[in-house]
């Protein structure tokens, strides 16, 4: 779980950088941290297709899970057609 980095939502803030690989093996979410600018980049793995916005709504859905949030607490703000997006919590 990702936020088990964190001592609290706080921690990680409004957006998060999402780098988003549909058609993968396994739904999954990795965080990296840039080493000079210490900024996070999310690495979301997800098993469907970028299709009709399935891969977005999957997106959503494990960032959710992954942040112990609701899914309407998740809006991508930028990058629907895009692999990199900036994704908002709205809470």
């Amino acid at each position: 779980m990702i936020l088990d980095l964190f001592t609290s939502l706080e921690d990680i803030g409004k957006t998060l950088k999402v780098r988003v690989t549909a058609k993968a093996a396994h739904n999954r979410v990795k965080m990296e941290i840039n080493p000079e600018t210490s900024q996070r980049l999310f690495r979301v793995y997800v098993t469907v297709a970028p299709e009709d916005g399935k891969a977005n709504e999957a997106v959503l859905k494990l960032l959710a899970k992954e942040l112990n949030l609701s899914k309407s607490s998740l809006e991508i703000k930028s990058g629907h057609k895009i692999k990199d997006k900036i994704v908002i919590i709205k809470t």
